[in-house]
This record gives structure tokens, sequence and C-alpha cells, in this order.
């Protein structure tokens, strides 16, 4: 506002101070981009609102519970209101007042079983119906193997060699593609204990069995990411057992999962940095901490050129050859403490050049 009143020689005298002073004042460095890790897919607009509807099972489904909820609110709000009706209609008067002579009403007492019976039949009925559908996947499914184990899912696509997705514990990475419009099967099984697997958006879940397979099938409605979680609790890290399913458009499923399963070293990046990613994209995650604390197989920290002790009173010192064999036969030499029944074989997952870079990355870990 006093600018206006002030002499133009005045405003220039000002902004000269200005500048000089802005020149003469140290640079401030600019801010460091923050690192915001990934969160995991948001499939509602609100915590009270179902998820999101992206498969043909979904609809149906949820009119089922919209119905049996509907229900449960007409009758109660009936019964309810009938008892506060009769307490007051019934209420004792008098000390001398006598209780009625009436003892039962005969069609009141069949409606209310009949009615009631009919209800939970249509339930029934309707459970039924969709359970058959969810239970006969139709023969053109595309088949997807998934396997469970403490804690991730590994997913093989068994048309396409050599390509396999993984989750991790860490965070919430792609775990699973498959087309829009399309039918998935997917045949399943546990390598440890009882998981299971669900997709709330598709409104599917089923138990992995260790020891034999089990089957689900989905056709996704939706393009996006959505939610997998183990809904059968399966040990300490039962709540880190997530995943990330990506739906995709017919013509761009194949391309993309193919990019998505490569897991080759960047042109940019160390040997170090890509055994890193190997460890999150491997399920090594899963089982081997960085800090040193305790988890089914023994920490990564300050691992390279310890003394292990093994399970027979054997010690060895823990290099390359040593590694290269436990990533490739688990069973042949265990630590003393652990058991290698939870440790998959990677032969034939990874290369020699993967190998090395795990090998490189375990050596960083002091």
């Amino acid at each position: 506002m006093l600018s206006m009143f002030l002499a133009p020689e005045i405003k220039e005298a000002a902004k000269a101070v200005v500048s000089n002073a802005a020149a003469a004042a140290p640079a401030v460095p600019a801010a460091a981009p923050v690192s915001v890790p990934k969160l995991p897919p948001l499939e509602t607009a609100n915590s009270w609102a179902m998820p999101t509807e992206a498969s043909t099972f979904a609809e149906s489904t949820d009119n089922l519970y919209y119905f049996i909820t509907a229900l449960s609110v007409i009758f109660f709000v009936l019964i309810i209101g009938a008892m506060l009706y009769f307490m007051k209609k019934y209420a004792r008067r008098s000390e001398d007042q006598k209780t009625s002579s009436l003892t039962h009403n005969g069609k009141i007492e069949f409606l209310w079983s009949a009615i009631p019976a009919v209800l939970l039949v249509v339930i029934f009925a309707w459970g039924e119906i969709d359970w058959i559908k969810q239970t006969s996947p139709p023969p053109d499914a595309i088949d997807i193997r998934v396997t469970g184990r403490q804690w991730y899912w590994q997913v093989d696509y068994p048309d396409y060699p050599g390509v396999t997705l993984t989750s991790s514990t860490e965070e919430p990475l792609i775990t699973m593609m498959v087309p829009k419009g399309r039918p998935v099967r997917l045949i399943m099984t546990s390598e440890d204990v009882l998981h299971s697997f669900y997709v709330p958006a598709f409104r599917v879940k089923k138990d992995l069995v260790p020891g034999r397979y089990t089957t689900l099938w989905f056709e996704a409605t939706k393009v996006g990411e959505f939610n997998i979680f183990c809904a059968e609790y399966c040990g300490d890290r039962h709540s880190s057992m997530g995943g990330v399913i990506k739906v995709l458009e017919p013509d761009s499923f194949e391309a993309a999962l193919r990019e998505a399963a490569k897991l080759e070293q960047k042109p940019v990046e160390s040997a170090a940095d890509f055994g890193k990613r190997i460890y999150t994209r491997r399920g090594c995650v899963a089982c081997h901490t960085l800090d040193g604390s305790a988890a089914t197989g023994p920490s990564w920290k300050g691992l390279y050129g310890k003394e292990e002790s093994l399970v027979g009173g054997e010690t060895l010192k823990v290099d390359d050859n040593y590694i290269k064999e436990s990533i490739l036969q688990p069973k042949a030499k265990i630590v003393a403490g652990y058991t290698a029944a939870n440790m998959p074989s990677y032969q034939g997952q990874l290369d020699d050049k993967q190998i090395t870079a795990v090998i490189e990355f375990i050596k960083t870990q002091k």
C-alpha cells in the first residue's frame, strides 16, 4: 500500500537493495526428493463400503450379502417392535390383574416358522448356485500355478515358460497379471503350512493345503490393481503376506507379463543393487533379514566370511561356493538351529549372473 505514495526514484532504489540482498544470500540447496513407499491398492472409497466389484462373481456375491443384511434388519425391526408393542399393551395395570388364559396361536406359530424356513432355503439355493459356478472353471481358462510359502506367493505361468512372479513382505509388488475378460484358473498348493488365497475385489478365496492341489477360478471385469491377502494365519509374518493382481487389456497382457517377469541387470545398476532386487523379487526377503534379527532362515547381516556351525557339528566359512550351493541345493548344508524344509531350490530359476549378484549383495551386509 505504501509504495503507491513513493517517488519513482525511491522505488528503483528499493528494488536495487532487494536484488543485491538476494544475490548476496547463500544459495539454499534444493530439497532432496522424498522416497514415498509404495502403498497397496485402495479398493474402497470409504472404510464402510464394499470392495470394488472387479470379477463376474462380485455382483451376485454382493447381492446375496445385501439380501441377508436386509432380512436381518427387517426381522430385527419386526421382532423388537413387536416386543415393545406387547410390553406396552399387556403391561400389568394393577396388583390383582390376572394373566391372560390364551396359550398360543397356531397360525402365527406356523407363519413365524414357515416364512424364515422359506427364506433360508432361498439363501441356501442362491449360495449353492454361486458356489457351483465358482468351482466349475470353463475349459478355455488360462492356467496359473500359485505356491504359498512362509511368507510370500510364487506365481508361475505354464503357458509362458520361465515366467515367474512373486510377492514381497516389504512392499506390494505385482504378484500376478491376468487379462480382462478371460477366465483364469489357479492351481494352488503350499510348501509349508496352510495358507488361503483371498482377493476381496474378485470375491474369491481358497485354502492352499500342503501336499495337495486346490483350484480356484475367476474372470476379471475391470482393469486395475487389486489386493491379494492370505486369509489363514500362517505364522508370525502372516499379516505381511500380501500381493497385488494387475488386470490388463487382453492385447497388452502378454507383453506386459514378459516385461514384468524380466529379472536382468540394468546398465547403470551395480551387481549388489541387482542382487538387492533379486532379494526382494524372489522371496528371499520373507526368510532372511538384513538387520541380524532371527527369522525362518539365517540373517544376511555379517553373513559373508562368517564361521557357521552346521547340523551335525561341522563348521565352515561362508563364501561364494557355499552361498551358491545353498541357493541351488538348500538341503545340502543346513545351519545349526534352522531347517531347510521351507527353503525352495532355485535351480532353473536363477542363473549364474543372478546368483553372483545375490552374493555381491550379501557381501555388502556388514
